[in-house]
């Protein structure tokens, strides 16, 4: 009986460990395959990351082109608003130039008008300067020196020299009136 239950002990015995060992090799087998996926998992990371590193790589290098190509831009840009800034320095000096000419042949010319009406019989003055708009005659008449005037005005109609008397004793620019005669 002794062998019979010493049997059956070994049996026991027997199956538990053919179970164990069938359980461990389940096990093992489970872990091969997992450590398969992983692998995989691993390798797909890894294509991943070589993709992510040549698009960072494609991403520098276009900043990078894009970089120089503001830099030369904003170079371009300072030259030009270099250049823009002398030629409007230039203008504004020949502007001054100018201005400074149209004086000098404003006051030749007034010269040349007042040294003419100056040398002019006053009878003779007063007839042109009284065909002249008013702002003309008053102008002319600003130029010439006070005892030409007054012998010229004496000459003169009493509206036509008043009304010039008018316009001297507003003063200088001499310009027509808007919305007014000349005379």
């Amino acid at each position: 009986m002794q062998k019979v239950f010493d049997l059956k002990i070994f049996l026991i015995v027997l199956s538990l460990v053919s179970g164990i060992y069938a359980q461990t090799i389940d096990c093992t087998k489970v872990f091969e395959e997992r450590k398969l996926e992983l692998l995989k998992e691993v390798e797909k990371i890894d294509e991943a990351r070589q993709s992510f590193e040549a698009l960072r790589a494609a991403t520098n290098a276009l900043f990078d082109k894009q970089k120089e190509s503001l830099d030369a831009q904003r170079v371009d840009l300072n030259n030009t608003m270099r250049e823009i800034s002398n030629k409007e320095e230039s203008i504004k000096r020949m502007l001054e130039e100018n201005k400074k000419l149209l004086e000098a042949i404003e006051g030749a010319k007034n010269d040349k008008i007042s040294t003419t009406y100056s040398k002019m019989k006053d009878a003779a003055a007063a007839s042109i300067i009284e065909a002249l708009p008013n702002y003309e005659a008053a102008a002319i008449m600003f130029t010439l020196p006070a005892k030409k005037v007054s012998s010229i005005m004496a000459k003169m109609s009493p509206v036509v020299a008043s009304k010039i008397t008018q316009i001297l004793r507003k003063g200088p620019p001499f310009e027509p009136e808007v919305g007014k005669e000349a005379n």
